[in-house]
């Protein structure tokens, strides 16, 4: 009903055609379509970590072994809606915590991965089944490439003196009332919403002239199935951008309609997403350039073989 109404408005009303209808078209849908998709999941997720606190969390994870707080810092990672460098704030009060350096990038990896936007965007643009395999790899990624990390033993490399707290943590429950939970749920999506809405503009903008000037022949022959370096290529070209979910998924789309494989598309978004180089600027803050070097090394090999097995599996 939405798109016919759209088409309708463009090319009846509007009386627009050619490349330039075809790229408002894919502009105003995509934008409103995100847009009710983020509103609607980001509120229902937020209504559900009311259940759950940072503290509590963190408390957790202390006493319990490693390999369990990398799945469970990863799973924390999906009710987290940081962007890369937004999740290092957090990140430093887990190795404040006294939480093994390991377990701390597993949360790191995962929380601008595969947090709600993410998953609220995938779900709406590529449905269930690509959301779920998605997700999946994103936390295989996270929770081995954390294990990795701790399995080397480079807290020597945590250059910041970060003073442990004194005594236990204690897991502080939080009681709130329905009222509360769905005022502080509207509150936050409020909040996140306005955060992030431009950068939707931006990626559906960006999407929208690939739509409507690039020809599909171009990205098939350089991003395609026929070029076998194509998902390292992605990841490569990844890497040194900064964007969060909301910015890069429509690009995502638009790229997999003009012939990408989704595996190498979505490696794209899994580069630009969990590692980028102002993240990069503000770690070497606090972690020596070995420690930085082998957290983007393992993660982008994890995120290049992910990509060849998507293309794959779909």
């Amino acid at each position: 009903m939405w798109k016919e109404s759209v088409d309708y408005f463009i090319y009846d009303v509007l009386k627009l055609e050619g490349h330039g209808g075809e790229a408002i078209n894919f502009f105003i849908y995509d934008t409103f379509k995100i847009w009710f998709l983020l509103i609607t999941i980001i509120f229902v997720v937020s209504y559900l970590r009311t259940h759950f606190n940072t503290e509590y969390v963190r408390a957790h994870l202390q006493g319990k072994s490693e390999l369990y707080g990398n799945v469970l810092a990863a799973l924390f990672g999906i009710i987290t809606p940081f962007c890369s460098c937004s999740a290092i704030p957090l990140f430093l009060g887990f190795i404040q915590a006294r939480i093994p350096i390991g377990v701390t990038f597993s949360f790191l990896i995962s929380s601008p991965m595969n947090n709600e936007i993410a998953i609220a965007l995938l779900f709406g643009l590529f449905g269930w089944k690509v959301t779920a395999i998605y997700i999946g790899f994103g936390l295989l990624v996270a929770i081995v490439g954390g294990f990795v990390i701790g399995r080397l033993k480079m807290e020597r490399y945590v250059l910041m003196d970060v003073k442990p707290m004194q005594g236990e943590l204690e897991e502080v429950k939080i009681s709130l009332t329905t009222k509360d939970r769905v005022q502080e749920a509207y509150t936050y999506t409020r909040d996140i919403f306005k955060s992030i809405y431009l950068y939707v503009l931006a990626g559906v903008g960006i999407g929208a002239l690939i739509h409507g000037y690039i020809p599909a022949d171009f990205i098939a022959a350089y991003a395609g199935a026929q070029n076998p370096f194509a998902v390292i290529i992605a990841v490569l070209m990844g890497i040194p951008m900064y964007s969060n979910a909301a910015g890069v998924i429509p690009l995502v789309e638009v790229l997999t309609a003009k012939g990408m494989l989704l595996g190498t598309a979505l490696s794209f978004m899994m580069a630009v997403t969990a590692l980028s180089l102002p993240e990069a600027m503000i770690l070497k803050k606090i972690l020596h350039i070995k420690l930085i070097a082998t957290f983007f090394g393992i993660v982008g090999l994890g995120i290049i073989a992910i990509g060849y097995l998507f293309n794959f599996l779909l």
